[in-house]
């Protein structure tokens, strides 16, 4: 019998991960699934990004992991409620000031080629992508050194202390390429791997199917009970509904409570999760050099004003989700149940704002007009016009990112994490989602208070004061904190909460 499960997000990942910080050491084909009583061993799932690299200093986290994070393994591993767990990396330790970091590796893992993964392996990584531009070399900002003095001890310095630093080794910053194929053209579409699949280039449709082999020589084969996973790239909900009805796939998210009833009474188990990304507007130009009205904190504060939150989660997304205008959600220690309140549904007071700033009669600007957005694009217009804000889009391609100076402000849809990394993406000069590297000097205090703090409730009201001013200065405009349902077919499971990264590791056999 089809079951409903309910998760949330887990809590504590920022908590855990701060006293993580501190130190850890490690305890000891395309078609889907076949049906019957036998465990399944293939696995047919489907999203609607594709990667848009496998070169490591390129990574794009979100969806695109699942097929670069079956690669690639990270020095460490968020595990399913986002806690921070061994990786490629079984321990590590900072110094008492908090500038350097110890990593000591596995002796036992291997690349696809079977070459021993060293050391002088992930100095390699870590190197380029600190001097590659792409979206993870912000990640490792403050790291300003790495040695390597034995095959399986890394040892990072640091210019600053970074409480994003084991976080953003979890993610895309802290996978592990081949040092002798890593600078090839083919690394990009077909690269030497340290992770648990190599990636079937005879069988992969770049964008659309990437088909993926297990590795029965990886350190960790057991933590993976599917021997061949296809990740099928499908952008558009509604096929990607039909290819759950058809059972074409057999994992994969629903839209609505109409579509996930369809799919349950053809056999399939949902599971829902919160919080699990929050989609909205990232006011980036905030000193005005490319759209100078966003300079001033009236014309921010009115474009929040603009958006009539409740309505648009119920007509966008069928209610799957909770209005919001903060970037942290509920289960963050830096979430702050009053300023779900802050911007309230106000055309008139938004045009005041306005007003007031010295844009009686409006203004123009050009925002990114990419797939991720098209859902949204037609309310975002009409919102802003409503207040006298006209809006031009420009299209640009599909993987695309709005994280550049050519654009003042872009829609994102940016997934659930710790606050550590996420004030690291939006508030600090290097993060990916500052593009103008924006500063504030009370925002920089701020940073500096809580990368030198170590204890967690101490941290957590730090994070607080930081999404308080942000708010207030209305640096973004979030929409909405936005749910998941997970359809999966009889004989699987989806396992993961809002603070799980997207990884096959959320996919498990029932029973087992």
């Amino acid at each position: 019998m089809p079951q409903l499960r309910f998760y949330r997000a887990a809590m504590g990942s920022a908590a855990i991960a701060l006293a993580a910080s501190l130190s850890l050491t490690a305890c000891g084909g395309d078609e889907p699934s076949s049906s019957g009583d036998a465990a399944p061993t293939t696995l047919t799932f489907g999203v609607q990004a594709a990667p848009n690299s496998m070169d490591p200093a390129q990574l794009h986290d979100g969806q695109q992991r699942y097929v670069w994070g079956a690669v690639y393994d990270t020095l460490i591993y968020s595990d399913n409620a986002g806690v921070l767990q061994p990786g490629a990396a079984k321990s590590w330790e900072f110094s008492p000031d908090a500038r350097s970091l110890t990593l000591k590796l596995r002796d036992d893992m291997k690349f696809s080629d079977g070459d021993p993964v060293t050391s002088k392996a992930v100095k390699t990584s870590l190197e380029r992508t600190m001097t590659t531009a792409g979206p993870q070399q912000s990640n490792l900002s403050a790291v300003a050194s790495v040695d390597a003095p034995d095959d399986h001890t890394v040892v990072l310095g640091l210019s600053r202390p970074d409480p994003n630093l084991l976080v953003a080794l979890s993610y895309g910053a802290g996978a592990i390429g081949d040092p002798d194929t890593i600078n090839d053209a083919r690394t990009a579409l077909d690269p030497v791997g340290s992770g648990p699949y190599i990636l079937d280039r005879s069988a992969t449709v770049d964008g659309t199917k990437y088909v993926l082999k297990r590795r029965d020589d990886y350190w960790n084969v057991k933590a993976y009970p599917f021997k061949t996973v296809t990740v099928r790239v499908i952008p558009d909900r509604t096929a990607l509904f039909n290819a759950l009805l058809t059972k074409e796939l057999d994992a994969g998210t629903t839209v609505d409570a109409a579509q996930s009833k369809q799919v349950e009474s053809n056999g399939f188990t949902i599971t829902r999760v919160e919080d699990v990304t929050t989609a909205g507007i990232v006011i980036a130009d905030r000193a005005g050099q490319v759209a100078k009205p966003l300079a001033n904190v009236k014309v921010r504060q009115a474009i929040n004003h603009a958006f009539d939150r409740k309505k648009m989660l119920e007509a966008l997304v069928s209610g799957k989700g909770r209005p919001t205008e903060q970037i942290f959600n509920k289960l963050s220690p830096a979430y702050d149940a009053e300023l779900d309140n802050a911007y309230s549904f106000d055309p008139e007071k938004a045009r005041n704002l306005l007003k007031e700033a010295g844009y009686p009669d409006g203004f123009s600007l050009t925002m990114p007009a990419n797939v991720v957005v098209q859902p949204y694009q037609a309310s975002i217009t009409q919102a802003l016009a409503d207040i006298g804000i006209k809006v031009e889009w420009e299209p640009v391609p599909a993987q695309s990112s709005g994280q550049t100076t050519k654009w003042g402000m872009y829609f994102n849809v940016g997934s659930t994490a710790a606050p550590s990394r996420t004030t690291a993406l939006y508030f600090s000069k290097s993060g990916s989602q500052n593009p103008f590297r924006y500063e504030d000097p009370k925002m920089n205090e701020l940073l500096t208070k809580v990368a030198a703090e170590t204890d967690a409730t101490r941290a957590g009201e730090i994070y607080k004061e930081i999404n308080n001013y942000a708010t207030d200065n209305a640096w973004l405009a979030p929409f909405f904190s936005l749910e998941t349902n997970w359809a999966t077919k009889s004989g699987l499971e989806y396992r993961g909460t809002g603070s799980a990264v997207p990884d096959l590791r959320v996919f498990g056999v029932a029973g087992q």
